[in-house]
């Protein structure tokens, strides 16, 4: 007997299909898209200024309020003073603007994959010589390590950040994965990079936090400039990790829409 058209089950729509499963051959896949679906480049902008005044604030605190820089001194504090200096500088800040440099420059795939390399390498640097300054305040002070919460979490941090950068050179710079490895390897490598810069964030602000706490027992006025210049460098510097997020997860600029082609 011949099936009357009304008479058939509806189709089920097809499923909704994975960002995770796009071509590398198109030029502007889901992956690219994420999740936001504005242009990256507002936030970009407003990222870079807030890095910028998060550098002037911590400059202005360690070496207006805090007495200046130093590797080696009597003073043991100035010591000390390079480790939010070059953790901020270099992690949050450099790590940050690695991170959006595929969303914020109009260059070439190649050019940003090697400016996002070098300056996650920078930013490894620097952090690894701030996290040795802290050792060697304590150690020269007499004072235990990795006792807090911060000191574990800064570990953890640049451990992981360290682990993400080899991984990112071999599978992507060189030797170089397969197309197959690249191609699955790549939205990991992204989530992975901002875990951990949003760990980074979450542990400098920690930071910020234990350091005041330590002033503030010791005489420092709660309400005074120095406090409120130190919390507002706290809130500079979430915000900063909020815009590059929001920054990665956006549509890149029109001439920067190979980001997500095979690399």
């Amino acid at each position: 007997m011949e099936e009357k058209e009304h008479d058939r089950p509806p189709r089920a729509p097809p499923p909704p299909r994975s960002s995770f499963n796009y071509p590398l051959s198109t030029k502007r896949s889901s992956e690219a898209n994420m999740a936001l679906g504005v242009t990256a480049l507002p936030f970009t902008f407003v990222a870079h200024l807030l890095g910028f005044v998060a550098i002037v604030l911590v400059l202005v605190w360690n070496l207006h309020f805090r007495g200046g820089l130093a590797w080696d001194s009597s003073n043991k504090s100035i010591i000390f003073n390079l480790h939010p200096v070059l953790i901020l500088i270099g992690l949050i800040v450099i790590g940050g603007e690695a991170i959006i440099s595929y969303k914020s420059l109009p260059l070439k795939k190649e050019v940003k994959k090697l400016i996002h390399l070098v300056l996650h390498a920078i930013a490894l640097i620097l952090g690894i010589i701030g996290i040795c300054a802290a050792f060697k305040f304590h150690n020269e002070s007499g004072i235990a390590n990795l006792y807090s919460l911060h000191s574990w979490l800064g570990i953890g941090v640049i451990v992981l950040y360290g682990i993400q950068w080899i991984f990112g050179f071999v599978i992507f710079f060189y030797p170089g994965g397969t197309s197959a490895i690249r191609r699955e390897s790549l939205p990991w490598h992204v989530l992975f990079g901002l875990f951990v810069y949003v760990l980074a964030i979450g542990t400098a602000s920690l930071g910020f936090l234990e350091k005041l706490t330590f002033l503030e027992n010791s005489g420092l006025a709660k309400y005074g400039s120095e406090a409120l210049l130190v919390n507002f460098t706290a809130v500079i510097t979430i915000l900063f990790g909020a815009f590059v997020v929001f920054s990665a997860i956006s549509d890149a600029p029109a001439a920067a829409e190979d980001y997500y082609t095979a690399i």
